[in-house]
């Protein structure tokens, strides 16, 4: 008996307690949990195309046939200019980043939902559960990324140098689709209809994105009020650094640049304040 006692007095005492601030974010806990970080996203990867007839090919068809569809109508019938690119690498060099940033958008608005039992029985970072719904979309973004490439090919569209400077825009869609994400899924879990809404709201956003059009078809008077939109900047930025054609990285670009940062500080505040109350409502 003395030694279970003592050996009761020795083991460690854990306590969880919420942090109170709304910056106060345990960024250290969040690394302790990389590894299930790492689990989530593996998961969401393999429940995607669990017990699907094609699999993976689903991250190809979605952006291919949005394309044909934008080629047809937007290009051979509405003679939208395409900065002198072939419409198929113009619409699904647009299509690529946005279709990566929808599908995060949407799998983040429900994954607090979707665990809830966990988020009720289990202490983990909630963070990491739009992080991962985020990150896992990758995973599409290079399998459709490896058929623009053989289009390019096919076009006898070179990549340049300007190649290089994809990973930062690709990290720039990561961040806004975190941000937004970050907002979303908390707002999902204290009202259900948001879910309903999210796929009104990333309708309206494609098209105040330019996706079927350039952005040079904006007046220039508007250009301001539109690059508030990262997308913008993203969007621009990949048709340009893929084909070279295109607005540059100018300064409207650092406006959307700016959008995302105050999008992201904003979401994880919003997100660390709504964590403690989360597992009640959901």
């Amino acid at each position: 008996m003395a030694v279970k006692e003592s050996a009761r007095e020795s083991a460690p005492v854990i306590v969880i307690r919420p942090r109170k601030g709304w910056w106060d974010i345990d960024w250290r806990s969040l690394w302790e949990y990389r590894e299930l970080l790492y689990f989530f996203i593996w998961r969401d990867v393999k429940v995607r195309y669990k017990q699907t007839l094609i699999g993976a090919a689903w991250a190809i068809i979605q952006p291919f046939m949005t394309m044909v569809v934008f080629s047809l109508f937007f290009g051979k019938l509405a003679k939208i200019p395409s900065n002198g690119l072939p419409y198929p690498i113009f619409y699904y060099s647009a299509l690529l980043p946005w279709t990566y940033f929808a599908n995060s958008i949407q799998n983040a608005t429900n994954t607090i939902v979707a665990h809830q039992n966990m988020v009720k029985k289990v202490y983990f970072p909630r963070l990491i559960l739009p992080l991962s719904a985020v990150l896992s979309g990758l995973v599409d973004f290079a399998i459709a990324f490896s058929v623009l490439l053989g289009m390019m090919l096919f076009y006898g569209i070179m990549p340049t140098w300007k190649l290089l400077l994809l990973p930062v825009l690709l990290f720039l869609a990561t961040l806004t689709a975190f941000g937004v994400g970050l907002w979303l899924s908390a707002l999902n879990a204290l009202y259900r209809d948001v879910r309903y809404a999210t796929p009104f709201l990333i309708q309206l956003w494609l098209f105040a994105s330019p996706v079927a059009y350039p952005a040079s078809m904006v007046p220039e008077r508007w250009q301001w009020l539109y690059w508030l939109n990262p997308m913008t900047g993203v969007i621009e930025g990949f048709r340009w650094a893929l084909t070279g054609q295109g607005q540059p990285l100018n300064n409207l670009f650092f406006v959307s640049l700016c959008i995302v940062g105050l999008m992201l500080v904003l979401g994880l505040m919003f997100f660390h304040r709504m964590e403690g109350t989360i597992a009640d409502v959901v």
